[in-house]
C-alpha cells in the first residue's frame, strides 16, 4: 500500500486545525475518513502522528517532520499543475470535450478553473450528455475528447482510454441507523433494508450487475435519477444505498447528517477518466487537457 496525496492532505488538515472534527469540516468529509486517513499514514510510516487529547490532537516529533515532507509535497503537487510546462501559454485552441452527468457536477469544476488558468490560449468546449451519446460522437469525430465514468465504456476496441481517479463505492445511512455499529457491512444486511436505488449515468445497470452476482436482491422502494434526492431520502432514514465517494457530502440539503460504511462484499469501484477516438491524432490543445488531468489527479482514489 503506497501513501496517497489525499492522505497527506487530510493530515496536514488536521494538523493545522489541531482537531480532526474541525478537518472534516474544512475538507467536507465525514470524520472518519480524515481519522482513517491518518491511521494510514500512521500504519505506512510506522510513527504516531499525533498525540491524542481531549481538546483535539497535538503533532509528535516525528508528526512535526512529517508535516513539513507533507506541505512540500503538497506545494510541488499544486505549482506543477499551476504550471504544466513553461510554454502552456503559447498552447491554443478549442478542444471540444463531452461530460456526462456526473462528471460535470461532481469532478470537473475544480480542474476546469485551474486548467483555465493555466492555458488561457485553450476553450474548453463542454458538452454533457449520457454514455453512449459521447461514445457515437467521439468515433464521428464531433467531440474531441471525453471525461466520463470509464468503468461505463462499452466501445473499448474503438477508443483508447485512461482512467484518473478509482472512487469506491460504499454504504450511505442515516445517522443512528443500527448497522452503524459494523465497520463493514455485507449486501445481505443491506438487503433487509429500504433501498434508494440512483438511475443517473448507468448507476441502477451498475447496481444490478454486482447484486447478480449475489444470492440477495435490494428491496428498492424508490428510483430517481437525482443524486440530491437519494442524499435526502437516505438522511430522512427513508432506507440506504450504496453509491461511490465521488458524490458523497455527509449532510442533505435539509441539513441531516449521513454515514457511509465499507462493504464487505466486492464492489466495484466508480472509475473517472479520459476516452478519445483510438485512431485520432490529439491536437496540442487536447494533449494539453489530457496531461493536465492526469498531473492534477496523481495519486487520488
Amino acid at each position: 500500500m503506497s501513501i496517497s496525496l489525499k492522505q497527506i492532505r487530510y493530515f496536514i488538515a488536521a494538523a493545522e486545525s489541531g482537531r480532526i472534527s474541525q478537518a472534516a469540516v474544512e475538507l467536507n468529509v465525514s470524520q472518519s475518513a480524515v481519522t482513517a486517513a491518518v491511521q494510514q499514514l500512521e500504519a505506512l510510516l510506522g510513527v504516531r502522528l499525533f498525540e491524542r487529547h481531549p481538546a483535539g490532537v497535538a503533532l509528535t516529533r516525528e508528526g512535526s517532520r512529517f508535516l513539513l515532507h507533507g506541505r512540500n509535497i503538497m506545494a510541488a503537487v499544486a505549482e506543477a499543475v499551476r504550471e504544466p510546462r513553461a510554454a502552456g501559454a503559447a498552447v491554443a485552441g478549442t478542444v471540444r470535450v463531452g461530460v456526462t452527468y456526473t462528471v460535470a457536477g461532481y469532478f470537473l469544476p475544480r480542474h476546469h478553473a485551474r486548467f483555465a488558468s493555466s492555458f488561457p490560449g485553450v476553450t474548453l468546449s463542454l458538452h454533457e450528455a449520457p454514455r453512449d451519446a459521447i461514445e457515437q460522437a467521439l468515433l464521428d469525430g464531433a467531440l474531441d475528447i471525453a471525461v466520463m465514468l470509464v468503468s461505463n465504456l462499452e466501445a473499448r476496441e474503438a477508443l483508447a482510454c485512461e482512467t484518473l481517479i478509482r472512487s469506491r463505492r460504499r454504504l450511505w445511512l442515516p445517522a443512528e441507523h443500527p448497522l452503524l455499529r459494523e465497520e463493514r457491512v455485507g449486501l445481505a444486511e443491506v438487503a433487509r433494508n429500504p433501498y434508494i436505488l440512483l438511475t443517473v449515468d448507468e448507476a441502477g445497470d451498475t447496481a444490478g450487475r454486482y447484486w447478480a452476482r449475489s444470492p440477495h436482491r435490494p428491496e428498492v422502494i424508490f428510483k430517481t435519477s437525482s443524486v440530491e434526492s437519494v442524499r435526502s431520502m437516505v438522511a430522512a432514514g427513508m432506507g440506504v444505498t450504496i453509491l461511490s465517494d465521488l458524490v458523497y457530502r455527509p449532510w442533505s440539503l435539509e441539513g441531516q447528517r449521513l454515514e457511509r460504511r465499507e462493504l464487505a462484499d466486492d464492489v466495484p469501484t466508480m472509475d473517472v477518466g479520459l476516452a478519445w477516438r483510438a485512431t485520432a491524432e490529439l491536437t496540442p490543445a487536447a494533449r494539453a487537457f489530457r496531461e493536465f488531468l492526469n498531473l492534477a489527479c496523481a495519486g487520488q482514489g
